[in-house]
């Protein structure tokens, strides 16, 4: 996930998210650099409008939030069966742990 957040930053900061750039934003942030996953982001961005996939994304995620919500069935409250007790059935029970 840090990969995708320090492409973001490259983006807000109005330069090109390639390699180089990515690998420092990480090393900056401390972070040990995956070489084969900074591949795999620069080549999934390719030709990708980081910002209309960002609007697309926060016009679907207020939908996506409030659909669980629609679709939630009311819970039943679930009665609680007591227990009958049965004192000679648990002395019984501990007997035959002693022999």
């Amino acid at each position: 996930m840090e990969y995708v957040y320090a492409a973001l930053l490259i983006h807000k900061a109005g330069k090109t998210a390639d390699e180089a750039t990515v690998k420092k934003v990480l090393e900056a942030a401390g972070i040990t650099v995956d070489e084969a996953k900074v591949k795999a982001l620069v080549a999934s961005l390719d030709g990708v409008n980081i910002e209309e996939a960002i609007s697309k994304a926060a016009v679907a995620a207020p939908a996506a939030a409030a659909a669980p919500a629609a679709t939630e069935a009311p819970v039943e409250e679930k009665k609680e069966e007591k227990k009958e007790e049965n004192p000679e059935a648990a002395a019984a029970g501990l007997g035959a742990l002693f022999g």
